[in-house]
């Protein structure tokens, strides 16, 4: 079990949260299964960057990224070299730190 630590988020976890997940679990389903309620617009497809995170510690233990998920990022706010789909990104042993954005790429077309 890796232990993932989610960093204060105004709407999603505002006090910052820790969640254990199995290896093979996606970040997304291991933050959806400790509700919290982190956007994925295209129901873990890979289709959309709604559940665009940030890792900041354990990035080099996810399996890495297949060509869609890069082009996807591509189009993600607040892009960084550490970015991933939490719908995409695998936990293996490594605990891991994430940071959910503070706007998706939905939040960013509704304030404009």
């Amino acid at each position: 079990m890796a232990i993932i630590k989610i960093l204060p988020h105004p709407e999603y976890c505002p006090q910052g949260a820790e969640v254990t997940a199995p290896a093979g679990t996606s970040i997304c389903e291991a933050l959806l299964d400790k509700n919290i309620s982190i956007e994925h617009a295209c129901d873990m497809s890979c289709a959309c960057t709604t559940c665009h995170i940030i890792v900041r510690e354990g990035f080099g233990s996810l399996n890495e990224m297949d060509e869609n998920e890069e082009d996807l990022l591509d189009r993600a706010w607040g892009l960084e070299p550490n970015s991933r789909l939490s719908c995409q990104a695998i936990v293996a042993q490594q605990d891991l730190t994430v940071e959910i954005p503070k706007y998706s790429i939905n939040h960013a077309k509704e304030n404009h």
